[in-house]
């Protein structure tokens, strides 16, 4: 198992294969990344690569809600909706697609994110536990990587 590939000092002149995690990805090759491995369960991710998608979800889920409540609509998930104007429904019907479309491969990309990090994919459970399960799994996510991680690899 001498592939293991640890974080570089410095950038990247080339991107490494799909099948491994890439370490200090910029935001297009993290977004890339992620639609290319859609709902790949197996292998790693790295920190570039899934706190680029986690801030590019919550830049789209500020954006529609802003368009959301710019069309009359009481924001995405929130109040009563049977007062919503045609543009406020029309966002709210886009941010469930985008919802639809992205959940499963985030998911995936988390998976992926446990198993750099030495760990079970099946942890991302520990979302259930309210509070303390999304601060555990917080503090994983942003944890280093570890060459143990890529027993994970196929």
């Amino acid at each position: 198992m001498s592939s293991y590939t640890s974080p570089p000092a410095t950038g990247r002149s080339s991107e490494p294969p799909i099948d491994q995690p890439y370490y200090g990805a910029p935001i297009g090759a993290a977004v890339k990344r992620f639609f290319a491995k859609y709902a790949t369960f197996s292998g790693r991710a790295s920190r570039s690569e899934y706190w680029w998608w986690t801030l590019v979800v919550i830049i789209v889920s500020i954006v529609l809600n802003v368009l959301s409540l710019a069309l009359g609509g009481s924001g995405i998930g929130q109040g009563d909706t049977s007062s919503m104007t045609a543009g406020a429904t029309v966002i709210t019907v886009i941010a469930s697609l985008w919802t639809l479309a992205t959940i499963i491969p985030t998911l995936a990309l988390a998976w992926r994110r446990l198993h750099d990090t030495n760990r079970s994919g099946a942890w991302y459970l520990l979302v259930l536990i309210p509070l303390i399960g999304s601060i555990i799994l917080i503090v994983w996510f942003a944890s280093a990587a570890k060459p143990e991680g890529q027993r994970f690899d196929r």
